[in-house]
């Protein structure tokens, strides 16, 4: 077996992959493709209806909220894109200043610092990290690029596959709960919105950075503005030699995006992403075999329009395929076992097409449409057994979702209140269509304080890698059912010149919860729902305080701002009392995190960020002592304090970053030691 072989599969012809693949799509292709040029259709005679001078960005039934609100960011917490300061839902906003000054190489570890977010590394600066949102697993949470909801099927170990640099990155929104309105119903426990840039003028940027354990990155990106378009391109890269043995890495991004604004300000978006990686996966998914290797790629395009004034129409088509060689044990390891005959390959895709439609009037916002998004794979593991094979793949699987949704935002002077809900219907679940709605509102008894309360309905379909992945160590089983939840929270915010703070508490109910759970007798992981009738119970609590000094007592002074977050979950399951299982994902939660963030100046155009966390994870797992299960161990809390010191010149910006600087030894996974102190530094640059 050489990599040519690994790649082989990849030059296959889509039309013969569709033809004897996907039959359940092609069902689809008329009703994709006209829905598609339908609503390009619809944007241009649309247009043609709307006044070319009328200026409306927000509808007309913002019109009452006061001035100073508008300037706040603009968030999707529901079908209809709100300022946060009258969202009736709680979002988590890390913004770009936030993104510049962490010590950080990918999207992943900035995540880290958020104490909503449990996020569980296998290997650091975006190899591989599994997002956990109020206890849910990865397979749960939604990751979106710019509202394209590119979530995998097969699993959610790589929804972050996604080709976005840091330099993209205009904000990270995050939804937590059931998020089926604003992200789909399949949002479980939550949603992650990362939204890029849009630039206004030409421009460029350069980054090059080093440092231990062989560590290179470089990173190029450029804009160009004209009259009625913007073009941008960004390229990435970074490697290392890895922190243990058989951690090395190869990553590559790029993002092509392009906006063009029509004469009456309807605007039709384009965007063209491809993601490789290749990297040693030490005990990434057994600790039995420490010479796992994965070399992925992924790509996507996505084209959405959107109209102006009081009826608007935005009408999306997306596209999504990866491609994963993955080798339980890696190539050039000696002694290979006469038992391992090849390594696994897969090609997942995603076709989806929907249109949101929102009328604006003196009664509120309505927002209605539907989305149909079918998910398969090709797979040498994962599927049926295919009639006729198609190189290495022997295996197939297919399903379509189907989605009708409606919601109406009514917003007073000091209320907003949003009702509506999502119909959903799946293939795989034959003649079952299930609702699942959401009520949030928000009251605001003064222009800086804004109370809310929400309750809401998800489900979650089983990855391909749950239903079908059976091997040496694990057994997937086909006939898992879907999750269920029911979620209720309530909090508040208040955002001043100097003190932003929130906080909120939160109930969630989870029934048929899907875990991989292990079987001491035959040292096997088995995927199964959580005893059927048991239902998983979730009760937490989380609080955020942000002070910007300069604006208490003036820029003259060293301290700029302090961030502190903390969050706290405890479960309760019949389940796990009685049975007290070695859980990967249900029992196996994050039950503290307390994170602080303090950025002061060190000399003019210097400064210095801190990024502390501690968490204390619940759960346990099985230590292995040469490559065999030894003995049950309990997760250990701990902290990492990492800094970035940034000097700044007429456009240079050097840097230092020192990550783990107490070299402490922790787990997110049991059996997978993270990186220990790691230096790197490096400068970037901007062209105007």
């Amino acid at each position: 077996m050489n990599k040519k072989q690994c790649n082989t599969v990849e030059v296959i012809r889509f039309r013969r992959f569709a033809r004897k693949s996907f039959s359940a799509f092609r069902s689809m292709q008329k009703v994709i493709t006209i829905g598609f040029l339908s609503g390009c259709t619809l944007i241009n005679a649309h247009a043609a209806m709307v006044n070319p001078e009328e200026k409306i960005r927000i509808d007309n039934s913002l019109d009452s909220i006061a001035p100073g609100e508008l300037d706040e960011v603009v968030v999707t917490a529901t079908k209809v894109e709100l300022p946060s300061g009258i969202a009736a839902k709680q979002v988590t906003i890390v913004g770009r200043t936030e993104i510049e000054q962490a010590p950080v190489k990918s999207v992943q570890d900035l995540l880290n610092y958020v104490a909503e977010v449990d996020l569980l590394q296998r290997s650091p600066h975006g190899v591989q990290a599994d997002i956990s949102l109020r206890g849910g697993s990865a397979d749960q949470v939604a990751i979106l690029l710019n509202g394209v909801n590119l979530t995998n099927p097969q699993t959610g170990h790589y929804s972050l596959d996604i080709p976005v640099n840091l330099s993209d990155i205009e904000r990270i929104e995050i939804l937590q709960g059931p998020t089926s309105l604003a992200y789909g119903a399949s949002a479980m426990s939550g949603g992650i919105n990362i939204i890029t840039k849009k630039d206004t003028a030409s421009n460029a940027y350069a980054k090059l950075e080093g440092g231990m354990y062989g560590l290179f990155g470089a990173e190029l990106r450029g804009a160009y503005q004209a009259k009625n378009y913007t073009h941008s391109l960004s390229v990435g890269y970074g490697r290392s030699d890895g922190y243990i043995r058989n951690s090395d890495y190869n990553i590559l991004n790029s993002l092509l995006q392009s906006r063009f604004t029509m004469d009456n300000e309807a605007i039709i978006d384009f965007q063209f992403g491809y993601n490789a990686k290749k990297y040693g996966a030490n005990t990434f998914y057994s600790a039995a075999y420490p010479n796992q290797y994965d070399d992925t790629k992924g790509v996507f395009a996505s084209v959405r329009g959107e109209t102006r004034g009081k009826l608007k129409l935005i009408p999306q088509i997306y596209w999504s395929s990866h491609y994963d060689c993955f080798q339980l044990i890696r190539e050039g390891t000696p002694d290979v076992p006469a038992w391992y005959k090849d390594h696994n390959y897969h090609r997942s895709d995603l076709f989806g097409i929907n249109l949101n439609a929102q009328y604006s009037s003196r009664f509120g916002i309505t927002s209605f449409g539907g989305e149909i998004r079918n998910e398969g794979i090709l797979s040498s593991v994962l599927g049926n057994t295919m009639t006729d094979t198609i190189g290495k793949y022997t295996k197939t699987y297919n399903r379509t979702n189907i989605n009708y949704f409606a919601e109406h935002n009514v917003m007073l002077d000091r209320l907003t209140i949003s009702v509506g809900g999502v119909l959903n219907y799946n293939t795989a679940i034959v003649n079952t269509f299930r609702f699942y709605p959401a009520i949030n509102v928000s009251y605001r008894p003064t222009d800086r304080l804004s109370l809310y309360a929400s309750w809401d309905m998800a489900t979650r379909m089983p990855t391909f890698t749950e239903l079908f992945y059976t091997t040496r160590t694990h057994v997937g089983n086909a006939r898992l059912l879907p999750e269920y939840t029911r979620s209720a929270e309530v909090g508040f915010r208040y955002h001043s010149r100097i003190l932003s703070v929130n906080s909120s508490a939160f109930y969630s109910e989870g029934e048929n919860l899907i875990d991989w759970i292990y079987n001491e007798t035959d040292s096997k992981w088995y995927s199964v729902n959580v005893a059927k009738g048991s239902k998983l119970s979730t009760i937490g609590a989380s609080g955020n305080v942000v002070v910007d000094f300069e604006n208490i007592v003036g820029s003259a002074q060293p301290v700029n701002l302090l961030r502190i977050g903390y969050q706290y979950l405890t479960q309760s399951s019949d389940a796990a009392s009685y049975n007290n299982p070695i859980s990967h994902y249900v029992f196996n939660y994050l039950k503290h995190k307390f994170t602080a963030t303090f950025n002061h100046d060190i000399v003019k155009n210097m400064s210095m960020t801190w990024n502390f966390r501690w968490q204390d994870r619940q759960g346990s797992y099985t230590q292995y002592v040469d490559l065999k299960p030894a003995v049950k161990v309990d997760y250990k809390p701990f902290f990492v304090l990492d800094l970035k010191v940034d000097y700044t010149l007429k456009g240079f910006n050097i840097f230092v970053a020192a990550n783990n600087i107490f070299d402490n030894t922790y787990v997110d996974f049991g059996n997978i030691p993270q990186p220990g102190f790691w230096l790197t530094g490096g400068v970037s640059y901007i062209f105007h």
